[in-house]
This record gives structure tokens, C-alpha cells and sequence, in this order.
């Protein structure tokens, strides 16, 4: 605070009406993009003022007044958000609203705070016992957070810090939204309380004596980064509230409610700096402007008082302007020239509703479109002499009209969205705070409406059709897959070989039991290449981490299509009209029996050596049903019988022989069906052993015991199964099963429901968990598959009811029970069914992750070799775990050119991207005493034909991944397997990944880590509002001051150097000169156009020399290039300047 500081402007606050007495002013805050300073009154109305003078800018309500007053005031780049006592309002700065939230549990909202996602995301809390986590730009809530504290005020810093009512003040990790410090700031309650930087300062009341509350004469301060107290300060005055300045990371601003204010340095707070604010009454409140340049008083005599210094006030660091009303002069209309039209005279504004504004029931359309009538319908009328007839397949009566005007209104159209980065530049033009096209367009309603189901409509809707993905320049990364996922559930992406298999694994993603055997076996030290079980508990683990965001299953792809038997089956997608339905219900079949032998052979193999491995037989209890088939011969009555297990029952149906209508077959129940599936009784031609020929053999199968997973394929063949399917409400969503005598009975509905009352027989219930649909898309589009799945069965606590989301690959949508329980004889029908029992629903096994077995870390399968590049972690003295930091950088190769479609004029479409393998993975130590020494630096053997090896991007030569080669160069030659298991391993151990540029290397390796485990150099040395981030090579030649892929890239070297960076990061962030730094760095890129000036050797090419080993011996290395050799005992970690750049100093 200067010494001219002063008060610079003082206004009445504005009264909610023209006669109403003023209200005194319930919060204050000032915007971080533009000179405004916004305030909130008892009903419910926001406003703002502009500039120094407080000129009113807009006013608007931001809920009613029933709701109390404005609790608090949060900004970002696209609007306000407000927040009342019982819901959010988010506008634009100019007034409209972008959206509002209510529920019917915000009882008491005090404050809301942004998360670890920035401006994204809030936390929203109150005096109430659960919070909320709201998605700003979506609108709409993502989570609810159950809690025992009232909060009542929060300021985000480091973490969440939030004061309850009891004096205390809560520190809550931003991501997870958990408790993990509690600091007990005062005896009674907390008057105010603000965090910045690395501190917390709180105001307070202590209990005295007869139960009145004083005000403490001292502020508290809280160090965030040690996590400890430190020395109160002395405030006589009686400490009121307390702001932390935004740019002085020590400095404290203390204030009485009589108007002393104190300047406070918390690291030397005996001076101070001592101001006096005038009110004839007290003062209410305190707020600093992110320029540290401004300070807004609120009295009791509803008053807003400005203070700064009037030469250089200011409310935002780089304010952008505000919008205003245009202001245009009225042209002059010529009434006496017949040439006038008499459009351009303006229409006045009424107060009075006009005679021409007929209510809405007044309103008569004229005319209807036709009835559309379904081609296949057409396709089995019969002709007659007086014309045709056919059965009535419309879900209307014979003579009912259909109402055609509502089936052609107009629907949520699934247009590909614009890309990432015509969005970017979108948002860079136009003005702050005014949102983008498409982000005005109201998005899909959490809630769903009672509409018709799309499922009964002729054609195929727009939901089940199939998504293409569409491909700029930058390829797939620029693809808004977010535009068609508004869900905390993520989708997998299509374009991808074999990727029909996708709703197969979400429904199996989505089954409890199936979830958790495979993240268990996972988490086993199965090495196995062609495990499918351990490529599911990896995708299974990506599907819950990335929580909403697009995933693909390459991998599991990539292994299924290793499988020999794969071809032989036909489950690759080699034949292109190969049916889709068949061959998901072949991937089935297969996939079950490679998982059954997956399990068992690594449950033999650590039975001998651990007391708590899995038990060889537990994989059948959970998928198989135990059976025997007894085959009897007609003719001698001869009988056999064999062991029958089946882990995938195929649906039998009734057979309709006559050739009309059956009325058995049109009563027939799905419990009826399943029983005659189970029991397969059965009469076909065989070979009998006593009479020595072919005769009649009649086989039934006598049922022991039902799985925990019942997984069914319908196998619908002809119009008959279609039909039946399409009976409402003919698939149940609980079923009930009873083994008696070898027997199998099913139940479901009310016979369910009384066997259940009954209790006589030991009843088994399953619920439905999931199923795959075929979707027949007609002449204008191939069949394709997706997923209906419901999330209520394995989400951690049981909702009250059913939850069905659709799984359109990567779009995902929730939709009501009877929508994903309903289906239509032209297009929609059932291809695998999944059942689970009851009693496992809910029940998600996390044991895994204090199981994991993480041997394979610790393991050198070069422990001969003394020239080799890395050195493995020591388990006893280098434990990885939360607080592990690793650097990552990783090569790739080309094994695909892009398949390009070209068309008549010219123009190309990209139908399927370039595909990339994972070529070399190199993890390095991020800290401790050998820091920067690599641990992993892995090859990865590739069975796929290389079709570029990107030497001159990645370092890769033919001679790398060969085996014989690569044993002589000293190469950790792997396959994927452990390569991407070694990371999964880290991923799970909680370590962070350190690196540059790091989202591609996570897609290729087909991984995703958490936000909170990745600290990527390119987003810390980046400005937004530039649109441009900076590469690795530059950011090294700039801060480190050293040339790297001079020739080639070297993984340990990107690795090394992002770490580096990182620690140049630290220093700028601690000295408090990042943001100074960036600009001086970003205007040294502009002048060099971010790259570094080219360096040659003497012979006109920078050599290529070898990765040195880790001990600095010579010998053969391997000949992947290193520019700059090490100093410093061959770590590649140059020293760094004893002083850090400030701002005054220059990069150059």
C-alpha cells in the first residue's frame, strides 16, 4: 500500500426498488478480466460498477428473493457465477444467463470454491450435510460429495480451504475432495478468513464469560507448505477481517470494523503499515482487487467505498474493455418521398400485452406430414384381388391416427462438432466473456423428460446411429469427443481396428464381478503377452480414471488380434460384411475361455508360494454353469452323460411349426426361454454306440450349479425371435433362479416377488446389468453395435433406482429404463445379455491396489551388463509410491499410413489416422540422490510391420528393435506386456509423471493418468491467451541455455531436460517471477519464432554419439543419438546457475 493511497470514490449502494430503503451489501468482489467491481444484496440481485468512479455497469436477479441474499461471487473467462442459498446462476457479464442450478438438496449454500480443474469446476458447500460438484461450462452437477462439516466460507489456494462454524478450518484436497488437515483456527467461529499463496489468515470470536462472543485482538496464520501454525499477530483493534495481498505472497491486509487497517508483513510482523477508513457506522466487509491496486469497504450505511492510488488504480492486471450499448445516430426518414419503404419506421415498445399476441391454445397448425411406412412392412404384404394386406407392426392400434407432426419435429441433431482448435481461435477473437457458438446451444438435460421412445420410431434416430470421427490436420487430439459426452462415464473411441467389440467390454466394464477378477489378475505378476483377462483390469482401470474422458482399447485390440485362434473364429474385422452381432457373440465365447485359462494357469502358478493367492476354481463359480448332458439313443434307450460345463448359454425359442400364428409361442416369457436355453433339451441325429448307426438321440442337461454371472447371446435368426423381443416389457430386469434335482426354474415379476415372500426354496436373484444391441443401419449406413448399461449396479453406493446410459462407442447418453428395455423388429435388437447376482451389486473390490504386485519394477533382466543405460529402483531404499516423482519421455514408430478417401474433386477425407507403436520408454529418478538416473529404458519388441521408423523424430533405427542387435547394443529389448505394465504399476502406486508434451505419449502407450499424477512442462511454461505452447527444444536452448535433437530425439534426454525444466519452474514459482519470466520468454520466441538457431559441427552435421551408461564406463552402448555428453558423471544434468532470472534480468 503507497503512500498516496486514499479513499478514491464512495457510492450508496443501490436500493432493489425505485421507493425501497437501501439493503446493506452482501458480498463484494472484483472481476479478474475487466474493471468491474460486483456486488450482491439481500433479494437475490447482482450488480456491477465500473472504473474508479463505480459507475453501474448491469444489474440482474440471480435467483429469487425467497432464496436470501448473494452468499458469494466467482468469476472466469465466460461469465459470473452467483451463488445463493438454494442454487448457482451463472451469466454473462452483461446480464444474460448461461444457466442455472437447482436441487432438492441445497438446503443452505454459504460458499463455493474452483477445484483442481481452475474455472472448469467449483466445489459448492453450506450449512448442510452434502456438497456439490458443479461443471461451469457444462451447467449441470457431476458429483455429490457427502460430509459431516458445515462450511461456511472458502478460498482456494494450494488445497480447499474451507471454515466450518465451529471456529475451525478444514484443508480438503482439490481433487478427491477429501479431509486432510484440520486446523482449529478459534474457540468460537470464524468471522473471515482468506488463503493465497502458502498461507491462511483467519479473524475470529473467542467465548468469554456469560456466553457472549469477543472478537480475538490477534489474526491466525496458517503455513499451507509446511502444514503447520505459526505466531498469531497482534491486532489491539480487534481483528475483523483480513485479506492476503495477490501479489505479495507475505503480505496481509487487517481491518477492525471501525476502519483500521493494517499493511502486515507474516514474516516480520512487528511493522506495519496503518490506515483509517471514515463511516458513520461500522464496516461489513473487505475485498482486494487481483491487482493488488484496489481496496472495496462496505458499511453499514449501505455505502461501497473505493480506496487506491488515484494516479495508478486499477482493479485487474491485464483488464480487458467491457461491452457497451451501440450508439448510433438515427437516420432521418423522407416521409414526402414515395421512394420511403415503410419498414424502416421502428416499431414502439408496449407495456401492454398486444391484441395480435394469441395464446398459445389459440394457435392451429394446418396440414400434417404422411404417415412414413416402414420398408420391410411393405416388403411382406400379400396381395389379394382387392389390394393388400399384412400384419399391423405399428405400436398403435388398427385405426388410431399417428401423430406425424410430432414425429417431425426436430431432434438433437449428432453433427460433428467443430474442432479443438477452431474453438481455441474462436475463443481468442471474440470478445471476454462472450462464449463461443456452440456453447450457448443448451446441453443435454441431466434430467430426462418424459418423451416418446425412441426406440418405437420407424427409422433409425439420431441417438443409435453410427459416430464418425473426423480428422484435422492435427489430428485425432483435436477431435471434440466432449461435445458428445456430457456424462462422468467415459466412452470408447471407434476408429480403431476391431472396435465392434466395445459394448462388449463396457457392459463388462459395468458388471461388478467381472470388474474385480480382472484388476485383481492384473494386479498379479502375470507377464503373459497374450492375456486378455490383464488387458481388461488395464482398461477397466483406464475407464474409471479418465471419469468422462474418450478412451480407445487398442491394446486389448492389439493382443486379441495376436491370438491365433482369433482369425480362425473370425473375430477380426477382415471381412467387411462380416455381421457385427455374430461376431461380438464369437468374442464372447472366446473371450470367456481365454480369461478362464488366463486365471486358472496364474492361480496354479502362485498357489505354492503365496498363502492368499486365488484359488484355481474360482473363475468357473463366477462365469460357469455346472452341468451334464446325458444323450439317450430312441432307439435302444442306451443313455451317456458327460461333463457339460458352459460359460456362455446361447438363448433358445420356442419353434413355431405350423406355419401360422402360435398362441404358446405369443405368451412365451423370457423365464420360460432362459430355462429352455439352460436345460437344452434337444432331439438331432447322432451316432449310438450300441445299435452302430446313425439314430435319433434325444440330449438334456441336468443343472448342479448357476454362476455369479449369467451371460447370454440371443441368437435371433428370424422374424418370430425379432418379434418376440419387440413384446414390451419382455426382457426383466430381475430374475430369480432355483437349482432343485438337476433343474433349473426361473422367475420373474410377480411370481418372482412371491417365491420371495414365500422363502421355502433357496432363490437366487440376478439383476440386469448390461447388454449389447445390434442397431441395423439400413441403406445409408452399415450395423453397428452399441451398449446399454446399468451404472446403478456398480456405482459404490446403491441408488434408489435403475441408472441406463447408452454406450454409442464414444457418445454417451443417460436414457430411461423402458428406453434401453425396449426394442424394434426393424432395427433394434439384442445381441449378449449379462446378469449378475443380486447380492454382488455394489460391491467394487479395491483390495488390488494394496495387493499390486510391483516385483516386476524392481527387476533387471540385465543385471550382467555393465554398459547398460539405466539403473533399476532398490526396493528397500527407493520405495515408489504417492510422493514419487518420475520423469517419462517415449518413442514411437509408424506401423500405419493414414487411409485416405479421395473424391472426384480432389478434396480427401481421412478415414482411419496414423497408427503409432510404442518403440522406447525411458523413466527417470525425479528426485532424491540420483536424481535424473534412469531406472526404466525400455525397447519394445513390435510384431507389426514398421512402416517408418521416424528416425530423424525418434531415434529409432531398424537396428534398435532387432533382437539380435539390439542384445550386442546393450538394449532392454521387451515386449509391450512389461513395458506398459511397469508404468501401469508406477500409475498405481500413486507416483506423478514428469514430462513434456506428455498426452500424446500417454494415448499411444494407451494409458491415462489422473490430472493430479501428471505435471507437464509444456502447460507450466504456457500463457493461455497466447495460444501457442512452447517446445521442449526451446524452452531448453532458452532456460538451460543448451541445444538438444539437434539430430535426433533421445528419450532420456527429453526426460532429463523436462525435469530440469521443472526445477527452473520451482525456482521462477518460489521467487515469484513465473508470470514475469513467461512473458520475457514468450517475447523471445516471437522475435526467433520459437526455435532455437540452428548449430552444426565442424563437418556441417552434429555427430551422433551414444547414450552414455549410467556408471560413465565405456564399452558399447546403444546408438540411439545424445548431442551433449554429461558433465557431471554422464547424468546429463548440467549445473545451473547460481541465480535464478528475476525481472530484471534478461533471458538473453
Amino acid at each position: 500500500m503507497d503512500g498516496d493511497w486514499d479513499e478514491v470514490a464512495r457510492i450508496p449502494f443501490p436500493p432493489p426498488g425505485l421507493r425501497a430503503m437501501p439493503t446493506p451489501v452482501t458480498t463484494l468482489a472484483f472481476d479478474t478480466s475487466q474493471e468491474l467491481l460486483w456486488t450482491g444484496n439481500e433479494y437475490g440481485r447482482v450488480s456491477s460498477f465500473y472504473g474508479t468512479k463505480l459507475q453501474q455497469y448491469t444489474s440482474f436477479k440471480a435467483h429469487t428473493s425467497q432464496d436470501g441474499p448473494v452468499r458469494q461471487i466467482l468469476f472466469n473467462d465466460k461469465g459470473v457465477i452467483a451463488l445463493g442459498s438454494r442454487g448457482v446462476h451463472m451469466a454473462l457479464r452483461r446480464g444474460l444467463p448461461l444457466w442455472s442450478i437447482r436441487h432438492e438438496d441445497m438446503q443452505d449454500l454459504r460458499c463455493m470454491s474452483f477445484t483442481s480443474k481452475g474455472t472448469a469446476e467449483i466445489l459448492v458447500a453450506g450449512e448442510q450435510d452434502k456438497m456439490f460438484v458443479i461443471d461451469t461450462n457444462k451447467g449441470e452437477i457431476t458429483k455429490q460429495v457427502p460430509t459431516e462439516h458445515k462450511y461456511k466460507i472458502m478460498r482456494r489456494s494450494r488445497y480447499i480451504c474451507a471454515a466450518t462454524s465451529s471456529g475451525a478450518v478444514h484443508i480438503i484436497d482439490s481433487l478427491n475432495f477429501q479431509v486432510i488437515k484440520v486446523w482449529n483456527a478459534h474457540t468460537a467461529a470464524i468471522n473471515d478468513m482468506d488463503a493465497q499463496h502458502d498461507f491462511i489468515v483467519t479473524c475470529g470470536y473467542s467465548m468469554r464469560h456469560q456466553g457472549n462472543y469477543m472478537p480475538d485482538p490477534f489474526v491466525n496464520v496458517f503455513d499451507l507448505k509446511n502444514m503447520v501454525s505459526m505466531s498469531p499477530i497482534p491486532f489491539p483493534a480487534g481483528a475483523a477481517y483480513a485479506r492476503m495481498h495477490p501479489r505479495m505472497s507475505t503480505t496481509s491486509i487487517v481491518m477492525s470494523q471501525i476502519g483500521q487497517m493494517h499493511v502486515v508483513d507474516l514474516m516480520n510482523p512487528n511493522t506495519s503499515n496503518v490506515r483509517q477508513a471514515n463511516s458513520l457506522s461500522y464496516f461489513s466487509m473487505i475485498e482486494i482487487a487481483s491487482s493488488g491496486e484496489a481496496i472495496a469497504l462496505a458499511d453499514g450505511d449501505c455505502f461501497i467505498h473505493l480506496w487506491g492510488s488515484p494516479n495508478k488504480i486499477h482493479f485487474s492486471e491485464f483488464p480487458t474493455p467491457i461491452e457497451t450499448a451501440d450508439s448510433t445516430s438515427v437516420p432521418r426518414i423522407d416521409f414526402d418521398s414515395p421512394d420511403t419503404p415503410l419498414s424502416t419506421v421502428g416499431m414502439p415498445y408496449y407495456r401492454e400485452v398486444l391484441l395480435s399476441a394469441w395464446p398459445s391454445n389459440m394457435v392451429t397448425e394446418v396440414g400434417a406430414p404422411p404417415v412414413k411406412i416402414d420398408p420391410q412392412f411393405l416388403a411382406t404384404l400379400q396381395e389379394r384381388e382387392w389390394g393388400y394386406f399384412g400384419k399391423n407392426t405399428r405400436p398403435l392400434r388398427r385405426n388410431q391416427i399417428e401423430d406425424t407432426r410430432g414425429a417431425e419435429s426436430p431432434q438433437n441433431s449428432l453433427k460433428p462438432p467443430k474442432f479443438l482448435s477452431e474453438k481455441a481461435r474462436e475463443a481468442a477473437k471474440s470478445p471476454a466473456g462472450t462464449p463461443a457458438p456452440e456453447e450457448v446451444i443448451p446441453e443435454i438435460p441431466h434430467i430426462l423428460q418424459d418423451t416418446k421412445l425412441e426406440s418405437h420410431k420407424i427409422e433409425v434416430p439420431e441417438l443409435y446411429q453410427n459416430i464418425e470421427i473426423k480428422y484435422s490436420k492435427f489430428g485425432i487430439d483435436d477431435f471434440d469427443f466432449g461435445y458428445f459426452n456430457k456424462t462422468q462415464y467415459s466412452g470408447l473411441q471407434n476408429h480403431i481396428v476391431n472396435a465392434y467389440a466395445n459394448p462388449l467390454l463396457q457392459v463388462m466394464h459395468y458388471t461388478p464381478l467381472i470388474r474385480n477378477i480382472a484388476l485383481q489378475h492384473a494386479a498379479t505378476a502375470c507377464v503373459d503377452e497374450l492375456c486378455l483377462l490383464c488387458e481388461l483390469g488395464f482398461l477397466f482401470d483406464m475407464l474409471h480414471k479418465a471419469e468422462g474422458e474418450a478412451c480407445q482399447a487398442s491394446n486389448f485390440t492389439k493382443t486379441l488380434s495376436y491370438h491365433p485362434e482369433a482369425g480362425k473364429l473370425g473375430l477380426l474385422e477382415e471381412e467387411p460384411h462380416a455381421s457385427r452381432t455374430v461376431m461380438l457373440q464369437q468374442l464372447t465365447r472366446f473371450l470367456l475361455r481365454q480369461m478362464a485359462q488366463n486365471y486358472i494357469l496364474m492361480a496354479q502358478n502362485l498357489q505354492p508360494y503365496a498363502v492368499d493367492a486365488p484359488r484355481p476354481g474360482a473363475f468357473e463359480e463366477l462365469f460357469q454353469t455346472s452341468a451334464t448332458s446325458s444323450i439317450r439313443c430312441m432307439n435302444c434307450r442306451s443313455e451317456t452323460t458327460k461333463a457339460d460345463p458352459t460359460l456362455v448359454n446361447e438363448l433358445m425359442y420356442p419353434q413355431n411349426k405350423s406355419g401360422h400364428r402360435n398362441p404358446r409361442v405369443r405368451g412365451t416369457t423370457f423365464s420360460q426361454v432362459l430355462k429352455m436355453s439352460v436345460e437344452r433339451e434337444t432331439t438331432n441325429k447322432g451316432w449310438c454306440n450300441s445299435c452302430h448307426r446313425y439314430q435319433t438321440l434325444a440330449t438334456r442337461k441336468t443343472i448342479h450349479r448357476v454362476p455369479c454371472v449369467l451371460m447370454l447371446t440371443t441368437a435371433i435368426n428370424n422374424n418370430d425371435h425379432r418379434r418376440l423381443w419387440a413384446t414390451p416389457g419382455w426382457l426383466p430386469e430381475e430374475i430369480g433362479v432355483i437349482v432343485d434335482n438337476g433343474q433349473f426354474f426361473c422367475f420373474e415379476g410377480e411370481d418372482l416377488k412371491l417365491h420371495l415372500q414365500r422363502g421355502i426354496h433357496s432363490i437366487t436373484v440376478y439383476s440386469l446389468t448390461g447388454l449389447a444391441v445390434n442397431i441395423e443401419g439400413g441403406q445409408q449406413q452399415r450395423s453397428h453395435l452399441v451398449a446399454m448399461a446399468n451404472i446403478a449396479h456398480s456405482a459404490p453406493t446403491a441408488p434408489t433406482q435403475s441408472q441406463w446410459y447408452l454406450f454409442n462407442d464414444f457418445y454417451v447418453k443417460p436414457i430411461p429404463s423402458q428406453e434401453a428395455l425396449t426394442f424394434n423388429t426393424s432395427w433394434k435388437t439384442p445381441s449378449i445379455i449379462t446378469y449378475q447376482v443380486k447380492s454382488a451389486n455394489n460391491r467394487l473390490d479395491s483390495s488390488w491396489k494394496q495387493n499390486l504386485d510391483s516385483r516386476l519394477l524392481y527387476l533387471d533382466l540385465q543385471a550382467d551388463r555393465a554398459d547398460k543405460t539405466y539403473r533399476t529402483l532398490d526396493r528397500q531404499n527407493e520405495p515408489a509410491g504417492p510422493d514419487t516423482v518420475v520423469a517419462i519421455d517415449t518413442e514411437f514408430v509408424k506401423i500405419s499410413q493414414p487411409e485416405v478417401e479421395m473424391h472426384s474433386d480432389g478434396d480427401s477425407k481421412i478415414i482411419r489416422p496414423t497408427v503409432h507403436a510404442l518403440a522406447r520408454t525411458s523413466i527417470i529418478r525425479g528426485g532424491g540422490m540420483d536424481e535424473g538416473v534412469p531406472f526404466i529404458d525400455d525397447y519394445i519388441t513390435i510384431k507389426e510391420k514398421v512402416v517408418d521408423y521416424l528416425t530423424s523424430y525418434s531415434g529409432i533405427t531398424p537396428e534398435d528393435l532387432d533382437l539380435k542387435v539390439a542384445q550386442q547394443r546393450g538394449h532392454n529389448l521387451v515386449p509391450l506386456r512389461i513395458a506398459y505394465k511397469k508404468i501401469w504399476i508406477l500409475l498405481n502406486l500413486g507416483c506423478k509423471f514428469l514430462g513434456h508434451g506428455l498426452k500424446q505419449d500417454f494415448r499411444v502407450i494407451n494409458i491415462h493418468v489422473p490430472k493430479a499424477q501428471v505435471i507437464d512442462t509444456s502447460d507450466l511454461f504456457f500463457i493461455k491467451e497466447r495460444l501457442r505452447k512452447l517446445s521442449l527444444q526451446f524452452l531448453a536452448h532458452t532456460l538451460l541455455k543448451e541445444d538438444i535433437q539437434q539430430v535426433t530425439h533421445d528419450s532420456i534426454e527429453d526426460a532429463r531436460t523436462a525435469l530440469r525444466l521443472y526445477r527452473k519452474y520451482q525456482e521462477f514459482d518460489e521467487a515469484g517471477i513465473l508470470d514475469a519470466m513467461l512473458q520475457e520468454i514468450y517475447v523471445k520466441g516471437a522475435a526467433c519464432n520459437f526455435k532455437p538457431p540452428a548449430k552444426t559441427g565442424s563437418g556441417g552435421a552434429v555427430p551422433r554419439t551414444d547414450t552414455p551408461p549410467v556408471d560413465g564406463g565405456a564399452g558399447l552402448g546403444p546408438s540411439t543419438p545424445s548431442r551433449k555428453p554429461a558433465a557431471n558423471g554422464g547424468l546429463g544434468l548440467a549445473t545451473t546457475p547460481t541465480s535464478t532470472p528475476g525481472k530484471g534480468l534478461s533471458l538473453r
